[in-house]
């Protein structure tokens, strides 16, 4: 069984994520205060107590799905698992990627948390709200969305953000332009074309200032090579250069998430076994879409951290 850790992105939060983390295990626990001390904000009261649109601000989404997953990363280390002799991969998917950093050692929590406090404020504050949106399109091929993106771009920025597999490609820019580009794709077939209730358009060139805040932001802090290779949402492929890696975040800000070519790497290099480490079980679901070969586990609750200990050191 060859296995690669994956991190969910934002829209996997939920009221009460990690909390029966919190209260099974202390060193859940340590992780949800090292992240709130790190923020000098009780990021785990939001988190827990809500209110949902308090926790649903990019600001805070952000570091708190990384906060579950690295609870669950610390818990499996402290009941024995040894991440670089078991796991082989890790990705994530956006903002999940960070999380896939912290666990593979490239950047230490408080790091992590304040990277992604400064890249969900940035991200927010690029575009004035309601200049910019996103849509998904359902049951095209990406080259069939990559052409309707061309055609609508004339009238402003448009393009692929999210390639999430299945048929399910997720389209951002500016707000006219990507509303002609919906409309083309249902003119072109699609199932369904559907404006997403975003505050911003992620992924798309509008995101250029929140790429120079992230490139400034990443070039002040600690870094190490990661200790497993890291499936790159922009490339992916490999990489294990922290310098690298760290060009690459910077990429992805404006870049194009390309997780269906992530699972379709992982399939075609003998990855059996995706673990979704944190809140929700949406990686999940994606990578049954892409290859049926592929078994996804979700793994957010003490459960499902007794069954992933059984399997992984089985």
């Amino acid at each position: 069984m060859t296995v690669a850790f994956t991190f969910p992105g934002q829209g996997s939060q939920a009221v009460g994520m990690g909390k029966d983390l919190a209260d099974t295990y202390p060193e859940a626990r340590a992780v949800f205060e090292e992240v709130d001390e790190a923020l000098g904000q009780k990021l785990s009261d939001v988190m827990w107590n809500g209110p949902e649109e308090t926790l649903t601000l990019t600001a805070n989404a952000q570091p708190a799905l990384m906060a579950v997953s690295m609870a669950v990363i610390k818990v499996l280390e402290a009941k024995g698992l040894d991440l670089k002799s078991k796991v082989s991969f890790v990705a994530g998917h956006s903002l999940g990627e960070y999380s896939a950093l912290c666990a593979a050692g490239t950047f230490s929590i408080g790091d992590t948390a304040r990277l992604l406090r400064i890249r969900g404020n940035a991200m927010q504050a690029a575009v004035p709200v309601g200049e910019g949106a996103m849509a998904a399109i359902i049951g095209l091929e990406h080259g069939d969305v990559q052409a309707i993106c061309v055609e609508a771009s004339v009238i402003g920025p448009c393009q692929i953000a999210n390639d999430n597999g299945g048929g399910q490609l997720v389209i951002s820019g500016a707000k006219a332009s990507v509303e002609k580009a919906a409309a083309l794709a249902t003119e072109k077939g699609a199932k369904r074309a559907i404006m997403l209730p975003v505050s911003a358009p992620f992924h798309s060139a509008l995101m250029a200032p929140a790429a120079d805040a992230m490139r400034e932001a990443l070039a002040g802090v600690a870094k190490h090579d990661p200790i497993v290779p890291l499936i790159a949402n922009v490339r992916a492929a490999p990489v294990t250069s922290a310098d690298e890696i760290a060009g690459l975040l910077v990429e992805q800000v404006t870049g194009q998430v390309r997780w269906r070519e992530t699972v379709e790497w992982f399939a075609a290099n003998g990855v059996t076994t995706l673990y979704e480490i944190g809140s929700g079980k949406v990686l999940t679901g994606l990578a049954r879409r892409i290859d049926k070969n592929i078994s996804g586990i979700a793994v957010n609750t003490p459960a499902d951290i007794d069954a992933a200990l059984a399997a992984l050191n089985g």
